[in-house]
């Protein structure tokens, strides 16, 4: 049993440090030419690499054997509902507590509370992201039961959202945009994107292939939609105090 559970860790463990020794190196690169700090700062630093190298190795670990076949294996048993229109609040409550769940999401969330002093506060923001992560995963179930094309979403969301960059203020749109990328992070790209291609799989006349993917370009757009709304509601607020 433990075997399994660490079959192909040292891979896992090669491309997690492939990916981190860069970043190392152009870190050397800086103490060395700028930075120049003292070792008990220096320790800190290269403990926290160790930290992020075996995080992520075990993380992506658990990818593989859990997060993977689980995904595919849900997807398989929603796919075979009597009550096929319950996928919709099912896709829903997923997507709804993966962005919730999701680290880079709440990496986000800090760093804006503290650039605007708390001004934008991380719940309102956690709840705006989770809620847009839930409709699109919503909006790419029903994708799935009536063989819409991806594009009926994309191009009038992005036209959407175009239009509200001219009605709210610049913060939220450099937020907005960002929310879209952290929110398609390990969470979605790995737990609902496999279920979605194991569901796709089990509906009708889909294709794994064709329709199991084009759900997280909806996350992405997801999360600009609702955070430039919550940037025009907070624009309303402040011209009505």
């Amino acid at each position: 049993m433990i075997s399994q559970l660490f079959q192909g860790f040292g891979q896992t463990m090669l491309e997690v440090g492939a990916a981190l020794a860069p970043l190392l190196f152009i870190f050397f690169i800086f103490q060395v030419q700028l930075f120049q700090l003292p070792l008990r700062k220096i320790l800190p630093i290269l403990i926290g690499f160790l930290f992020t190298f075996f995080g992520l190795s075990l993380f992506l670990q658990g990818v593989y054997l859990g997060f993977l076949p689980i995904g595919r294996l849900v997807g398989s048993e929603l796919g075979a509902l009597d009550i096929i229109w319950l996928l919709l609040p099912i896709g829903f409550l997923l997507g709804f507590f993966s962005a919730y769940a999701e680290p880079a999401v709440h990496v986000l969330l800090h760093q804006v509370e503290k650039a605007s002093g708390g001004y934008i506060p991380q719940k309102g923001l956690l709840y705006t992201i989770s809620i847009g992560v839930g409709v699109s995963v919503a909006l790419a179930m029903l994708r799935l039961i009536i063989g819409m094309s991806l594009w009926v979403f994309l191009i009038p969301g992005y036209a959407a959202a175009f239009l509200m960059l001219c009605y709210s203020s610049k913060a939220f749109i450099s937020i907005a945009f960002d929310a879209g990328g952290v929110a398609t992070g390990p969470m979605t790209a790995t737990f609902i994107l496999s279920m979605f291609v194991g569901l796709a799989g089990e509906i009708g006349e889909t294709n794994p292939l064709l329709d199991g993917f084009g759900m997280v370009a909806l996350v992405a757009l997801a999360p600009i939609l609702s955070v430039l709304t919550l940037g025009i509601l907070f624009g309303r607020k402040e011209r009505s105090n």
